[in-house]
């Protein structure tokens, strides 16, 4: 058997029907392997007893770990969790839905033999709506124009990430995390592996429109202060505009006299102009929030139950 340890990190929200099953489906991968492995599940504050049945397979397969949260704190900081307290030299993360077929898991660690430190899934848009798949190849072409580093569509949280990537993700200690962008900022040798999108067996997606929405904008915010900067063009814009328009209405008052101002003008004048200014201060907001959340220095989660021990962090199966 191969001396290095693989980490699985699997975060799960009310995932009680899928957490036996990918358990099950990576222990088959993994006999094929030859490799050490864990499986650390994170219960993001789940109430469909998920807990109780994550106790129970801890019982009697130890290569199971758990960690569950006090509530629901979100995927980012499951994914945190995970990254700190996994053990092995590389880190394979997961879903719990089966989505991320455990097939790849034999191409993500040939990556890793190959010297890559990450090794990402990218899936397809088979079995998607016109609808959505337009919708997300538009916003991959509109953020990857407006941030820092590049974000690619399809590829996601499944991937395969060295000690070494796990290392430098950890040193990143801002509070509202965006995964997706952490991994390209941090760099590293990169190998891609392609597969075809699965749909979901059990449960429902926790995503909803809303969240996807609020996803999102929390890319574009994260990696770059555009937006700002975008603000400050139209200010400009609008300015100038504004002094060449009372530049013509004072030749045409010299020129013609006064005149009774148009109803239309002015109730034009006073809509454009305030939506400008709330659309400006609303971006502003949304970086003074930000700033608001990272100086409370509050912790990213809290566990309630976990079967880790301090001693037990590098002790894997």
């Amino acid at each position: 058997m191969n001396n290095l340890t693989i980490s699985f990190i699997i975060p799960s929200y009310n995932e009680v029907d899928n957490i036996a099953n990918i358990h099950m489906a990576i222990k088959e991968e993994m006999r094929l392997l030859h490799y050490n492995y864990e499986l650390l599940f994170i219960d993001d504050g789940s109430n469909d007893g998920s807990v109780e049945t994550l106790q129970r397979l801890a019982f009697c397969f130890p290569e199971i770990k758990y960690l569950s949260f006090t509530r629901n704190f979100g995927k980012e900081a499951a994914i945190l969790a995970g990254l700190e307290h996994a053990a092995g030299e590389a880190v394979i993360m997961m879903d719990a839905d089966l989505q991320h077929p455990p097939s790849m898991i034999h191409e993500l660690i040939k990556g890793f033999e190959e010297g890559y430190d990450q090794v990402v899934a990218k899936r397809n848009r088979k079995g998607d709506s016109r609808l959505r798949t337009f919708i997300s190849s538009t916003y991959y072409k509109c953020v990857n124009k407006a941030i820092d580093v590049n974000l690619s569509d399809g590829e996601g949280d499944f991937r395969l990430l060295s000690r070494k990537a796990v290392d430098a993700l950890l040193t990143l200690s801002e509070g509202h995390r965006f995964s997706k962008g952490l991994y390209s900022w941090i760099g590293l040798e990169q190998k891609t592996v392609s597969y075809e999108n699965v749909a979901r067996e059990n449960g429902e997606t926790k995503w909803s429109f809303s969240k996807l929405l609020n996803y999102g904008i929390d890319g574009i915010i994260s990696f770059n202060n555009k937006p700002l900067r975008l603000c400050f063009y139209m200010g400009a814009f609008i300015l100038v505009a504004s002094l060449l328009y009372i530049f013509i209405t004072f030749f045409q008052v010299l020129k013609n006299g006064i005149t009774v101002p148009g109803y239309f003008t002015t109730i034009s004048a006073v809509l454009f102009l305030g939506g400008i200014q709330l659309v400006c201060l609303g971006v502003i907001g949304e970086y003074i929030g930000r700033i608001y959340l990272e100086i409370k220095k509050r912790p990213h989660y809290l566990i309630k139950q976990t079967n880790i021990k301090e001693r037990e962090k590098h002790e894997v199966y």
